[in-house]
């Protein structure tokens, strides 16, 4: 089976990871659950991992790919730290601009350091190495963290980073996540997406984003979408309550939406936790038979 096989909402509050924290700050849950989300996803075996994030290289009012051959870098948490290297697959990044464009959304194609692609490379932060850690790339690469880093020798599969600019309509990130899926059966091989996503910031006075009702509101919302298999609704969030829960997951969690449009799939939520600031929801899905 070509196309999409796995896809899934899965957080980046990186104390999650176990090589930087013993209690995972309160969220062992969601550890545990993002343990059975890697699982999954190696049990689907996926030739490729397209990840969008809401952190990462933004470029106003365009979805940006990185267009390089690698992705490096370093998470530290409380005098731990991990290094991660991975490869980032070109054709499939292409495709995915190709089927994009012609849908007319605005697409930048970021890249670092050499100006050809097999030279370049372009910085990970959380958003991208927390669920990859847990998706076959959970090794600390010691001393191959730094963006100009050598590579390697290379574990688990490739990347496609993707990262959009919330002044583009949600609409567009419909429309990416159907450009995605139909990149992926045309692409005839085994693709998984992977939603990076915190959502509301705001549940603890004491977090950089303080307090607000809404942040328990909005994340009960999001988990009865997923739970209901229809994230798309999510789009009916106002502006208002975005602001308030300040959620970072929205515009990911509508490609997926989109995807779900052109492959149907059947989720499950594996877990939700608020142990500290911000909310952390894990689910999975998996294409309808």
């Amino acid at each position: 089976m070509a196309g999409l096989v796995f896809a899934a909402v899965l957080p980046h509050g990186f104390p999650i990871i176990p090589d930087l924290s013993d209690d995972a700050e309160g969220a062992l849950a969601t550890r545990a659950a993002m343990e059975e989300a890697g699982r999954r996803c190696a049990a689907a075996q996926p030739d490729v991992i397209v990840v969008a994030t809401p952190h990462g290289t933004r470029v106003d009012g365009a979805v940006c790919l990185a267009s390089v051959a690698r992705g490096a870098g370093t998470l530290r948490w409380e005098g731990r730290q991990v290094e991660m290297n991975i490869p980032v697959d070109g054709p499939m990044t292409d495709l995915i601009a190709e089927r994009a464009r012609e849908r007319q959304i605005p697409i930048a194609m970021a890249g670092f350091a050499g100006n050809r692609r097999y030279q370049s490379a372009i910085p990970l932060d959380w958003g991208t190495i927390t669920p990859l850690w847990f998706l076959g790339h959970g090794r600390n690469m010691v001393g191959h963290g730094d963006v100009l880093a050598p590579a390697p020798e290379d574990v688990g599969p490739p990347a496609v980073i993707a990262t959009p600019s919330r002044l583009l309509p949600r609409e567009t990130m419909i429309d990416f996540g159907v450009a995605i899926a139909e990149a992926a059966a045309q692409s005839g091989r085994r693709v998984a997406f992977v939603a990076s996503c915190d959502w509301a910031h705001t549940h603890k006075e004491d977090g950089p984003y303080g307090f607000h009702p809404a942040a328990a509101e909005v994340d009960a919302k999001v988990v009865a979408a997923l739970k209901d298999n229809d994230p798309g609704r999510l789009i009916s969030l106002t502006e208002e309550e975005v602001q308030n829960a300040a959620i970072d997951g929205l515009w990911q969690t509508l490609m997926l939406a989109g995807a779900m449009a052109h492959t149907p799939m059947r989720g499950e939520v594996l877990s939700y936790e608020a142990p500290s600031y911000y909310g952390m929801i894990v689910a999975t899905f998996t294409p309808e038979s």
